[in-house]
């Protein structure tokens, strides 16, 4: 999609710090980190959220997870995985994407 955001992270037209990145998936650092290590993880296909891409792309999806864990694992520890769906869940930029969250003790209720 043209005005999307990680579309266009995907397409070279805005820079991003690659972490990772497989056929399907692709993973970069947040620019506004919530935790010392904050990647975020979008698949290559535009979907708006995880149910969406499951539905379309089933194997884009296992490939958006096991780069999650990729990275997840590089870092080692404990981490928290997260797919906000909605805008009433926080997610503002409407391309499925995951956030990995580590390097920290990450209470709960998150917050």
């Amino acid at each position: 999609m043209s005005d999307c955001l990680f579309c266009k992270i995907l397409d070279g037209e805005v820079p991003s710090d690659e972490v990772a990145s497989n056929d399907h998936a692709y993973a970069f650092r947040d620019v506004s980190p919530q935790a010392p290590t904050h990647v975020l993880v979008i698949p290559r296909r535009h979907e708006p959220d995880v149910g969406s891409l499951v539905e379309a792309d089933p194997d884009a999806a296992v490939a958006v997870l096991g780069l999650a864990k990729q990275v997840a694992d590089e870092v080692g520890g404990s981490y928290r995985l997260v797919f906000n769906t909605g805008a009433d869940a926080h997610q503002s930029v409407f391309h499925c994407h995951a956030h990995v969250l580590a390097g920290r003790s990450l209470g709960w209720p998150p917050g």
